[in-house]
Order: C-alpha cells, then sequence, then structure tokens
C-alpha cells in the first residue's frame, strides 16, 4: 500500500492542495472548538495510512491504540477519522451516544453503488424507513420462529445430500455456503433454488467477486482519494460486477406477480417491498430505486456473512477435533439418532452453543463498519464535530484481553461457567451493538445454530489425506469480510445423522 501511495504522490499533490482549498472554504465552525484525541502525526497528503497495513488494516489500529490509547485519531488521506479500541469505549460509543452516531460517513464506493439507498449505508430518513420495514417485514415472514425454522431444516436436509454424494472424499469448503445462501433467497424470494440452478451459481459467483473486490487495496484507495479514484478508473471491476447482480435482480423482481395494495401478509420481502412501494407512491422512501437497494443489501449482506461464519465453524471442527468430538457427544446424547435439531434444542445443548459463539468471536468476521457523528458529539472525554467518522472496530472488543481469558485462542470455555453453562459475555458483539445492529442477527443465529448442529449429528469433518489437522489454512483471504481460504475438507457419515 505504502509503495502504491509512493508512486501517485505527484498525483495526490495536486489533488490534496485542491482538496485542502476547497474543504476550508466549505467549513462550518462548530459550536465548540472540536477537541480531538491524540494520534500519530500525519504525513503530507497520506496521512497516516503508511501505519496501516493492505489486509487486516484493524491489527495495525489495535497496535496504535497501545500507543495513543483506546480513543485515538488517524489521518486516512486528509480525512480525520476516530478509532475506538476495547470494550469499554466501543460500548459507550454503541449504547451511550443516543442518536449522534447511528449514520454512516459517506464512504465512496457504497455512495457509487448505492447512492444512500437501502440498509447497510444509508443514513437518516432513507435507512430509518427501511429499517423498520425490514424489522416488521423480517418478523411477518416468521423469523425467529417456527415457520423459519422449517425452511432451514429444508436446507439443511439438501446440504446434507449434496455432501452425501461426496462419500467421504474431499468437498470444497464453499459448498457449505450453499444451504445459508438458499435459506436468504427464500426469504428473499419465496422459493428456493437447486443448488445447479444457473441463476443461484451465478449469483454466488457474483457475491463472491464483488466480496473480495472491495478488500483490494485500488478500492481503498478509491475510498480515501475518490476523485483520484475515479479518474483512475479504480471502481470500475466493481460497479460492472455489482450491475450483473442487479440484472438478475431485476429478473427476479420482474417475474414477481405484483401483489394488491392492503391484500395481507406478503409471502416474501420482495413481495413486502413492491407492496409497500404501491402503497407509499413512485416518489416515497420506497421507489423503484430504493426496492432495488434494499434487495441488493439483504443479498449480498444476508449470503456472505452466514455463509462465511459457516465454513469457518467447519474448518475450525476440522482443526480442532477434540472440540468436535465433544460437540458431537453432546449432540448424541441430547439429540439421539435421527433427530434433526430444533431452535429449542439450544439450552440443552450449552457446548455446541458455546462452540458456535467462540467460532464467531474468533473470526471477528466483520471487524469494522464505521459511524459518523449526526451532531457535535462528546465521546471518551473528547468532542468531536458533526460529520466525523468514527470507527468502532469490533475485533478489539471480541479480542480484548481484559474480557477474555485467551482472546487469540480459539476456547469455547469463554462461553462456559464454572458448571458448564452457557454464558454469554456482555463483550459478544460480532453484530455490532444498539439501534444499528444488524438487522439480520436474530436469522444468523437460529440459521447458523441449525445448520452447525445438523452437520456435525451428520458428518465428522476432517483434513483431507495427507494433511493432518494443524496444517489447515485459517488464514483469512482477502476479502471486505474475513472469509475463510478456499480448500477442502472431507465430511465423513455418522450412524447418528438426522
Amino acid at each position: 500500500m505504502a509503495l502504491l501511495l509512493l508512486g501517485l504522490l505527484g498525483l495526490l499533490g495536486l489533488l490534496g492542495i485542491w482538496t485542502l482549498l476547497r474543504a476550508r472554504a466549505c467549513s462550518r465552525a462548530p459550536s465548540l472548538a472540536p477537541r480531538w484525541p491524540p494520534g500519530p502525526r500525519p504525513l503530507p497528503l497520506i496521512g497516516n495510512l503508511h501505519l496501516l497495513g493492505v489486509s487486516q488494516q484493524e491489527y495495525s489500529l489495535m497496535e496504535l491504540s497501545e500507543q495513543y490509547g483506546p480513543v485515538f485519531t488517524v489521518h486516512l488521506g486528509l480525512q480525520k477519522t476516530v478509532v475506538l479500541t476495547g470494550y469499554q469505549a466501543v460500548r459507550e460509543a454503541l449504547l451511550g451516544t443516543g442518536q449522534r452516531l447511528l449514520d454512516r460517513p459517506p464512504t465512496a464506493i457504497f455512495q457509487h453503488i448505492q447512492g444512500g439507498r437501502g440498509i447497510f449505508f444509508s443514513s437518516g430518513a432513507p435507512w430509518k424507513a427501511a429499517r423498520q420495514f425490514t424489522v416488521r417485514t423480517l418478523h411477518g415472514l416468521g423469523v425467529g420462529r417456527g415457520p423459519m425454522a422449517d425452511k432451514i431444516l429444508q436446507e439443511l436436509r439438501c446440504l446434507l445430500g449434496q455432501l452425501d454424494q461426496y462419500e467421504g472424499r474431499p468437498f470444497p469448503l464453499a459448498v457449505l455456503g450453499w444451504a445459508p445462501s438458499n435459506v436468504t433467497f427464500t426469504l428473499l424470494f419465496g422459493q428456493r433454488f437447486d443448488y445447479q440452478d444457473p441463476v443461484f451459481v451465478s449469483l454466488l459467483r457474483l457475491i463472491d467477486e464483488v466480496m473480495v473486490l472491495l478488500g483490494t487495496p485500488s478500492v481503498q484507495l478509491f475510498n480515501v482519494y475518490p476523485r483520484l479514484g475515479a479518474l483512475l478508473q479504480l471502481h470500475r471491476p466493481v460497479l460492472r460486477k455489482i450491475e450483473e447482480v442487479r440484472a438478475i435482480l431485476r429478473t427476479l423482481l420482474g417475474a414477481r406477480q405484483s401483489p394488491t395494495p392492503g391484500e395481507g401478509l406478503a409471502h416474501s420481502y420482495v413481495d413486502a417491498l413492491i407492496q409497500q412501494g404501491q402503497d407509499t407512491g413512485p416518489d416515497g422512501l420506497f421507489a423503484e430505486a430504493d426496492v432495488m437497494a434494499c434487495v441488493l443489501d439483504m443479498v449480498m449482506a444476508g449470503t456472505e456473512t452466514t455463509s462465511s461464519t459457516l465454513q469457518w465453524a467447519a474448518l475450525l471442527m476440522g482443526k480442532h477435533p477434540s472440540v468436535q468430538s465433544r460437540v458431537q457427544e453432546e449432540l448424541d446424547r441430547v439429540l439421539g439418532p435421527g433427530r434433526c435439531p430444533r431452535p429449542e434444542d439450544q439450552r440443552a445443548l450449552p457446548y455446541t452453543n458455546a462452540v458456535l459463539h467462540e467460532v464467531q468471536r474468533f473470526i471477528t468476521l466483520l471487524p469494522h463498519v464505521p459511524r459518523c457523528t449526526g451532531a457535535d458529539t462528546l465521546l471518551g472525554g473528547y468532542l468531536l464535530p458533526k460529520g466525523t467518522p468514527v470507527v468502532p472496530l469490533l475485533s478489539s472488543v471480541l479480542l480484548d484481553k481484559t474480557q477474555w481469558a485467551t482472546p487469540r485462542q480459539f476456547n469455547p470455555e469463554h462461553f462456559l461457567d464454572a458448571d458448564g453453562r452457557f454464558v454469554r459475555p456482555e463483550a459478544f458483539l460480532p453484530f455490532s451493538a444498539g439501534r444499528r445492529v444488524c438487522v439480520g442477527e436474530s436469522l444468523a443465529r437460529t440459521e447458523l445454530f441449525l445448520l452447525f448442529a445438523g452437520l456435525l449429528q451428520s458428518f465428522s469433518l476432517r483434513p483431507p489425506p495427507g494433511l493432518s489437522p494443524a496444517g489447515l489454512n485459517t488464514v483469512p483471504a482477502p476479502a471486505f469480510t474475513m472469509r475463510p481460504p478456499a480448500q477442502v475438507l472431507c465430511a465423513v457419515p455418522r450412524p447418528q445423522g438426522c
């Protein structure tokens, strides 16, 4: 990253001078003089980018926090950004600032993709409307209750049948992502896809390519220097792939029969969106562009997060066979042969539940998603002006040595008390916290439990022939999320399968 930036210093010089002059001309004096947290001295134009790694930048930020404290300032190019590390600082920001830290900063690539619409990278009234609608609709579709659990178990049986075809031979880890992706598609479109369906295959391929592109240094550079990035066309590969995703989604949307306004409960998220758009009119908060933005957000986030987490869970079971054996012993004892897990079984499966939570803690799938102050905000004793980007570093919470006995080790005992009962520490925040907590948390929790428990009940996951458990690669692959690296496992059938 540093070499790439230095190679572009000539262009950056002109860009930086122009941007700085424009910023000064347009600046607004806050009601009180800001008081910024400490941080490393920035270099001209590039700020502190030379101190951050190309990948897994959260570790570089955690190292800086050891020198500057849990609340500090970094300069991403010319942009001042406040970073929060550790449970106490992050919790105060997410739960103690009310309405003042709900917005997203206008990240360049997502502004080009969504234009401030959708659920995840929007702010203000559009975000509130989209989120309230999504929460209400998911509840109406049975998320967190029996109807959705039945659909997940149907998908579990399809996944187990797919793994049966390998007869214990190595299978690509990515196969495990098909089931959670299909659960999302069933929720969105009211139908599941065959695993070989061209639409299903194309969507998963494109989502994978988009996630990889979003994590590349060129897109990171575009976000820091959007005008220079636009000049160099750094964002074009992502936008081309996104447009391919939109083309598929338009076809799926067009295939849905438009429900009659006020006809009652919708059968899918898309049906509910279309009906909402009809009820509010073409110029309301659910115009055609907003419908597409919400569907795109749900497709991208709903498939990537749960899919990657299930793959991580399987990979870590292959790497820790003693943990896997203990999970299977508990499943055999509680469920018995032939009975698939149900959501209500979680209470009777404390170790299985602890392992699944430890997977989510250990991998930190989405280390940070930035916020933005909606007003002058006092945070950690510092006064931040309106519009300040703030990064609550969730990875620093999930690895906080004051909260976890062995934060850098995979250790399910983090979620068990002295009597072996499941406990959930307050520092377990993989879905964030507060009013902007992940909208799909309830679905993800149910989905992961049923798929993980059913998978381990039916199969033992082992490394491929010639490779020891220690040889399995757990270094995250470069992408927008911390996804597992591509590799193979063996799924050996068990007699107790559901």
